[in-house]
């Protein structure tokens, strides 16, 4: 075999011509068509051409770009795919987040994958490999690492429902690469879709600058309790512990010492709701007669007594987001109940601001968000978007904005995006807020840097603009993915639990979420387009609550069978670590936003402390 081949990524730009005695001579190979390979240079290059044996020449297939075309012993041209037609080389053009381009577009390797992507990127951002500041745990790479999504657009057949007719709908795709081996694992798998002549634009977002380390041992068990704990809860800079269950009582905990702090007595009935201020100053709890209190955690009292909430049981509560009060107060409280009922309270004042009045039947599950509205799920299998926050067009507080129906039975759980930026309001990683000393939480001063803080983090973590993302769980098996802020049609249908589905979390940077089922299974899923990622295995009881570390590299699962088990996202299929000890079902988990430490509360009235 007699070949001529050429370097794909050094393309020539000279254009080959035929010999005056073409039709004598019998070229008898192979050469390329002239110009650069087929690429954004010469985005009309067919490919390879070969000689017909007569002096003239045959374009080969014109739809694949790499062909190999060889003799067989019988003379005739036989064609070979090389690599199964993915190109050596692609134009890749890298963008942050907020859509602005990041140098030149330039001819990456198809073979590189998410680490190659890296170094790409820092050193287009000139980044310091010597940073210090990166470490919670050990084994840290001496950089930042990267995530990266492909766009592009995504043409699907539909059925024009008025007409019947057949209509093209072209799509924008995000998808998360990160997790691919290489650039040609991905081209493989969308190659319907991306284009390899054209420009692939890269999205980068830094993941987080620390690692946590994984949980492995149980530490300490907290007795006290003297009916089943139905919540456990880390305060948002992770210093407190507080728990809640069946006994009528909240406890605080000491997180350093692992002993009781102060046994709260104001409820007469079951606590089956808790939730913490983003600003840490004040833990709420909610009972079984549609009571509610306010707690220090300081000082162990209630402020102000209880406050009559409702008629029935409180289902859910969820402070306003630090970023969204005014001044950054954090005083209104959104609580529901079985009454089907939702309420925004003033803390301060103790008083009712709205009522939010629609759902025909007990409501389930509350969320506030980033942006200024508040989601419930109900039995009613809707969920409703209310307005929380006042302003120039947005009407009043309370405010029904749009209603989402798509699931066909009771809506158990909801998750927001933002969920966790939103819980830990000012704090990072460590505990504390950037360049602000300890001071007095009461201080204007603290107040006001706080503030500045919380506002910041979440302008970082919203970068581009990107839609507030909401998932819903139902006892229909399935979850559905919207974007709540500007429209009522869900984005995607995620189906696959073959049983109800109990809880659903987003990961800290919103890149997964979780979904906890009674199947024993937790699923993963892509935190923007909803694709599968992966199914957990090896519960062996209904699942009840599941935890993210805040790095996002790891999640805890809580189950009926009597154990919490740790899993390496997004790659572990099956448990890293299992972690047994507890004598009956676990009900409540909560792993400590400065990652330090995952509490587990059980029907056998004990809290677990699970550490590196």
């Amino acid at each position: 075999m007699d070949e001529t081949t050429s370097n794909p990524t050094h393309p020539t730009t000279t254009t080959a011509t035929l010999p005056t005695n073409a039709k004598t001579k019998d070229l008898s190979g192979v050469a390329w068509t002239g110009g650069s390979l087929v690429g954004s240079l010469n985005p009309v290059n067919h490919g390879f051409r070969v000689s017909d044996g007569n002096g003239g020449y045959i374009i080969t297939n014109t739809h694949k770009r790499y062909k190999r075309t060889r003799r067989d012993a019988e003379g005739n041209i036989v064609e070979e795919d090389v690599d199964d037609d993915i190109p050596g080389n692609i134009v890749v053009q890298f963008c942050n987040r907020e859509g602005e381009s990041v140098g030149e577009a330039m001819d990456v390797p198809t073979s590189a994958g998410s680490d190659e992507l890296g170094m790409l990127i820092r050193s287009l951002l000139n980044d310091d490999d010597d940073d210090d500041d990166m470490d919670v745990g050990s084994n840290n790479k001496a950089h930042i690492p990267y995530a990266f999504f492909a766009k592009f657009s995504k043409t699907t057949k539909t059925t024009n429902p008025t007409t019947g007719e057949k209509e093209a709908l072209t799509t924008q795709e995000e998808i998360d690469i990160t997790d691919y081996p290489s650039l040609t694992a991905f081209l493989k798998q969308y190659r319907q879709h991306v284009s390899t002549e054209q420009t692939l634009e890269l999205t980068y977002q830094p993941l987080a600058l620390f690692k946590v380390r994984p949980v492995t041992r149980c530490t300490d068990t907290l007795p006290g309790h003297t009916e089943a704990i139905l919540h456990v809860s880390y305060s948002p800079d992770g210093k407190h512990l507080a728990s809640g269950g069946g006994d009528a009582t909240v406890r605080f905990w000491d997180v350093n010492t692992s002993t009781p702090r102060h046994t709260c007595k104001g409820h007469k009935d079951h606590v089956l709701s808790t939730a913490w201020s983003p600003d840490g100053v004040k833990f709420a709890s909610g009972d079984k007669r549609g009571y509610i209190l306010l707690w220090d955690p300081v000082k162990g009292t209630s402020s102000g007594g209880s406050i009559k909430a409702h008629n029935k049981w409180i289902t859910g509560m969820a402070w306003e987001p630090m970023h969204s009060s005014v001044g950054g107060r954090c005083e209104r409280l959104v609580t529901t109940s079985k009454d089907s009922l939702a309420k925004i309270w003033n803390t301060r004042t103790k008083r009712c601001e709205a009522t939010l009045a629609g759902h025909l039947d007990s409501i389930e599950s509350v969320k506030w968000g980033g942006e200024g509205l508040i989601y419930t799920a109900s039995r009613d299998r809707t969920i409703k978007v209310w307005n929380a926050s006042e302003g120039e067009g947005k009407g009043r507080v309370g405010l029904l904005v749009r209603t989402l129906v798509g699931h066909g039975h009771r809506v158990n759980t909801l998750a927001v995006s933002s969920d966790y930026v939103c819980r830990t309001g000012p704090y990072d990683h460590y505990g504390k807020i950037a360049d602000l000393p300890a001071k007095d939480k009461e201080s204007k001063e603290w107040r006001d840097a706080a503030y500045e803080a919380s506002v910041q983090k979440y302008k970082a973590f919203k970068g581009s603009g990107e839609p507030e993302r909401l998932v819903s769980g139902s006892d229909d098996f399935t979850l559905l993915l919207w974007h709540p802020v500007d429209n009522k049609r869900p984005v995607k249908r995620l189906t696959g639990h073959q049983q109800a589905v109990n809880h659903i979390a987003f990961s800290p940077d919103a890149r997964f979420f979780a979904s906890a089922s009674f199947d024993k299974k937790v699923k993963i899923w892509n935190g923007r387009s909803g694709d599968f990622v992966n199914t957990l295995t090896g519960h062996v009881g209904a699942v009840y609550q599941v935890a993210w570390s805040s790095d996002g590299r790891y999640l805890v699962s809580a189950s009926k069978d009597s154990t919490a088990k740790l899993w390496e996202i997004p790659s572990g299929k099956r448990a890293k670590e299992t972690l047994p000890g507890h004598e009956d079902e676990v009900y409540a988990l909560d792993w400590a936003p400065n990652g330090a430490s995952v509490a587990t509360g059980s029907k056998d009235r004990t809290i677990k402390i699970w550490k590196h």
